[in-house]
């Protein structure tokens, strides 16, 4: 009889260590920027359940910028990464992973800035002068070529500075080594409220029909771990919901993670939620935006076919 207890006693343990693990099954997600509100929502969906509710297990690392979250990827330390639009480019170039869903459309997440002595007063003011940008070949150096080329100005009409970083990008404008600079939503609006500048422009007009990010996944978990990357995605989309119905408290989340106050956050919020998308689909048109910037951002030598860098059998409702 007490072996017979001891048994089942087992067996009851055993099926209980089962049914934890099932439901916590564990995904080590990767992001392009530690303190990107564009990301926030994996700590959102985690610190209020959504990912837990559907068996998730999220490990939240910040990387900085998309090459290095790529690296991350191909070494299988990183099971799904939250990353940019033209990160897609990597994959054209061998990276193993694929896009499993557009996460945010138009580039609201960034903006033009200059200094508040009145020196630039619009667009044309700074035809020809020096303008910020982080790396060369980068979304924001494709923002500003874009802008040139539908002023009518060509490529050139604007002399590219890369400087890095957007804290760095502020200070040369700040010292006057630059006339304008491209940084997030976030870096502009804190320029702003100290009263150093003011934003010139914002890139939403600028590139409409373009996916700024992507969720990707390696294809290590797209062919091992489908069931997880359906789980992730619905969770996923279900904290966007969240998001749009729950301001103060997505707010809460996103100031602890961003460390910035309460009045940035909810000013970030309000410009860059309009960004997120609902479904997760590969709009076509912004694919071949996508796809001819990377040719102007001389990232690849031809354009790709871009129906073999991304995936879509794991949305919901696919």
């Amino acid at each position: 009889m007490r072996l017979g207890l001891a048994a089942a006693t087992a067996a009851a343990i055993g099926l209980t260590m089962i049914s934890v693990a099932a439901a916590d099954e564990l995904v080590r997600l990767g992001n392009a920027g530690r303190e990107s509100f564009s990301f926030t929502p994996a700590n959102i969906g985690k610190q209020t359940g959504i990912f837990a509710k559907h068996g998730l297990d999220v490990a939240i690392s910040g990387f900085g910028g998309d090459a290095k979250l790529q690296q991350a990827m191909a070494a299988d330390a990183v099971d799904v990464g939250l990353s940019s639009g033209p990160g897609m480019a990597f994959i054209a170039k061998g990276s193993p992973v694929k896009g499993i869903a557009a996460m945010a459309g138009p580039p609201l997440i960034f903006a033009l800035v200059v200094r508040a002595d009145g020196s630039v007063k619009t667009i044309e003011d700074l035809k020809g002068r020096k303008v910020g940008i982080s790396t060369v070949g980068s979304a924001t150096s494709w923002l500003m070529n874009e802008l040139s080329r539908q002023d009518g100005w060509g490529f050139d009409g604007f002399t590219q500075v890369p400087i890095g970083e957007n804290g760095a990008r502020i200070a040369a404008l700040k010292s006057g080594a630059v006339d304008g600079c491209v940084v997030d939503i976030g870096s502009a609006l804190r320029f702003v409220e100290r009263g150093d500048g003011r934003v010139l422009m914002r890139f939403g007009e600028v590139a409409k029909n373009f996916i700024m990010h992507v969720i990707f996944a390696t294809d290590k978990a797209i062919a091992e771990r489908p069931a997880m990357l359906r789980a992730f995605l619905q969770a996923w989309f279900e904290t966007i919901g969240f998001m749009r119905r729950n301001k103060a408290e997505s707010v809460a989340i996103a100031m602890q993670v961003m460390g910035t106050d309460e009045k940035t956050t909810s000013s970030i919020y309000d410009e860059l939620m309009p960004m997120f998308l609902d479904d997760g689909h590969f709009d076509p048109k912004a694919l071949a935006v996508l796809r001819r910037s990377f040719v102007e951002m001389k990232t690849l030598p031809t354009e790709p076919d871009m129906s073999k860098l991304y995936i879509e059998a794991f949305l919901p409702n696919h």
